[in-house]
């Protein structure tokens, strides 16, 4: 009997789905926090990686280290996030009138960023990080340059931070099933939007950075078993028992304005929530260097490669005006 080519025909012996234990020597221990409090992670942003799209950016904090070297899962979840900017664009002859630029925000999660698969249509979360990031890139395009035109900036989150450490129920972490991973994923939205939107060309106050700071209760205990609040900056919920309350800012550096805000948790008293949108705007800061060198190193590439194009149509053009006329032989 003659095989059918036009299909796959599996294995004679059969095959068994493949099943992942962690060995006995390997206890799920939670990461730490190794850097001091006022560190940042580092950060890695590239503009220009989309070509079809008016602007484009990409943003990622890679995880620090493995829990083992002999097992492939990693004991910090990492941010990696892209945004395209499409336009500005003219709106439909049946749209009516508006002087300002209308700008509108879309953020999805992929289906495989994080540890629960998400659905293909969005959440009211996702929905949530849009009218934030709305509100923080409002603050900063100038609008009246660009009446009765539209612009539309797509954020796709391809890993989000997770709320706590990938070995627990979310029992046990105070930011385990807290949502203090959509913090990060938000700041992490507001710089490469901003990034996205200075590759499009399109007319800022300023550049846009976003930083996170958080109230986290320290290991260590005093005598009166009281435990001191800490605040930190670029919380990853993973490294700390338990996030009291945290702060994300969309922060204008020249112009020392702040765009957005949004606080969850139980702060404390006003010095504290003074002190902690303070440590946000730090955070915001640090994020912001990072920035301007990923924009500067963008434009100089540009720079370089319309000094070449130039460069290479005037050696053409006097190429051509060197080549000898023909002759013109006239017949009577």
């Amino acid at each position: 009997m003659q095989a059918d080519r036009r299909r796959l025909n599996p294995p004679a012996g059969g095959t068994s789905a493949p099943i992942y234990i962690l060995p006995s020597d390997h206890p799920l221990t939670p990461p730490t926090r190794s850097r001091p409090p006022t560190d940042h992670r580092k950060i890695f942003l590239q503009t220009g990686i989309v070509p079809s799209a008016s602007g484009s950016a990409y943003y990622e904090i890679p995880p620090e280290t493995t829990t083992s070297p002999s097992l492939l899962i990693p004991s910090r979840s990492a941010l990696k996030i892209t945004c395209t900017v499409h336009g500005p664009r003219p709106l439909p002859r049946n749209a009516a009138f508006s002087p300002n630029l209308l700008l509108s925000t879309h953020i999805k999660f992929a289906s495989f960023a994080s540890r629960k698969r998400r659905a293909h249509v969005r959440d009211p979360s996702e929905r949530d990080l849009g009218v934030h990031l709305e509100t923080a890139l409002r603050g900063v395009v100038i609008g009246e340059r660009w009446p009765k035109s539209g612009c539309e900036v797509v954020v796709t989150v391809l890993e989000g931070e997770e709320d706590s450490f990938w070995g627990d129920d979310g029992s046990s972490n105070g930011g385990g099933g807290g949502g203090w991973g959509m913090m990060n994923v938000l700041a992490g939205c507001i710089t490469v939007a901003g990034a996205a939107l200075v590759d499009a060309g399109i007319d800022c106050v300023d550049l846009i950075s976003g930083g996170v700071a958080a109230v986290v209760s320290p290991d260590d205990e005093k005598k009166d078993g009281r435990k001191d609040s800490l605040i930190v900056l670029d919380p990853s919920p993973s490294e700390h028992r338990q996030i009291r309350a945290a702060c994300v800012v969309a922060y204008l550096q020249s112009r020392d304005e702040i765009t957005e805000m949004w606080m969850k948790g139980d702060v404390g008293g006003h010095v504290e929530v003074e002190a902690l949108v303070d440590q946000a705007v730090k955070a915001a800061t640090l994020t912001r260097t990072v920035l301007i060198e990923a924009v500067r190193e963008a434009t100089e590439a540009k720079i370089a490669g319309s000094e070449v194009l130039s460069k290479q149509v005037g050696n053409a053009a006097a190429k051509e005006s060197s080549l000898p006329k023909a002759d013109i032989i006239m017949k009577g």
